[in-house]
């Protein structure tokens, strides 16, 4: 069996609360062999610890999301600098702008993105970055952190082919979520253009489940669906593709990790 990854997933959230186990279960049972769970408040930060522990195929990464970043402070940073010292905490994120919903001011989401890429330079951890509605703010903050941090991955990539091929030029990786499998989706462009080093899989879940589950509660266990459909795009075998994506993966995430379940 292909084994697939989930490089992004919220299996913190309430929405998993009646029957997290299960879904986690099923994931495996569909061949998901490394998960990748996404803390982004400091109230999901146990629990994301929780899960890792239990649960080997389950890293974790620590961030707070540009929505909470008017709650960002000092007290928060040493927070975060306690989590990011776990073993099994691999990634710091997400973190970045959403110039979107603007839930917290565009300023005070600009100042805590800058503080936790350098909380990521100091604990050695690649970023997540979250960016909606904000190209042009992300590509300059981004121009000086990729100097700064080993590895940048723009997750849930919703930009077109032009900013796509700015940010690989900059070295950084670009995470394919359920939209890809979306009549009409810009990112059949980004995909057939980016070689599969650069490339990782996504769920995003529990939000955009890929086609057929669309408008469903997502979970890990899709990302096969995310996969496949990358691998209709290139043209090639799903195996091969499942592969390739998974030594992205273990490359960003678990090169510079002594950890174990990630084969």
């Amino acid at each position: 069996m292909s084994m697939f990854v989930d490089s992004h997933c919220h299996l913190e959230m309430e929405e998993y609360d009646e029957d997290r186990e299960a879904v986690i279960d099923r994931a495996s049972g569909a061949g998901i062999s490394t998960m990748l769970t996404v803390g982004t408040e400091v109230r999901y930060f146990p629990k994301v610890m929780e899960i890792i522990e239990a649960h080997p195929q389950v890293y974790g990464a620590v961030g707070i999301h540009p929505h909470n970043a008017k709650d960002y402070s000092p007290e928060i940073e040493e927070t975060i600098k306690g989590y990011l010292k776990h073993p099994k905490v691999v990634g710091y994120g997400e973190i970045g702008l959403d110039f979107y919903r603007d839930y917290s001011p565009r300023e005070l989401q600009i100042d805590a993105f800058r503080r936790q890429i350098d909380l990521a330079r100091l604990a050695g951890l690649p970023v997540i970055i979250h960016s909606r509605n904000a190209r042009q703010e992300t590509l300059e903050i981004l121009k000086e952190a990729r100097l700064q941090v080993p590895k940048i991955v723009v997750h849930c990539y919703s930009y077109d082919l032009d900013t796509a091929k700015k940010l690989l030029d900059m070295g950084i990786y670009l995470s394919i979520p359920g939209t890809v499998t979306y009549p009409g989706t810009k990112l059949t462009k980004i995909v057939r253009y980016a070689p599969l080093d650069r490339l990782l899989s996504e769920t995003d879940a529990p939000f955009l489940a890929p086609v057929p589950k669309r408008g469903k509660r997502n979970e890990p266990a899709f990302v096969k669906l995310v996969v496949e459909q990358i691998a209709l795009i290139k043209a090639m075998p799903v195996f091969d593709v499942a592969s390739a994506l998974t030594d992205t993966f273990k490359s960003v995430f678990l090169s510079d990790k002594n950890t174990t379940g990630s084969d």
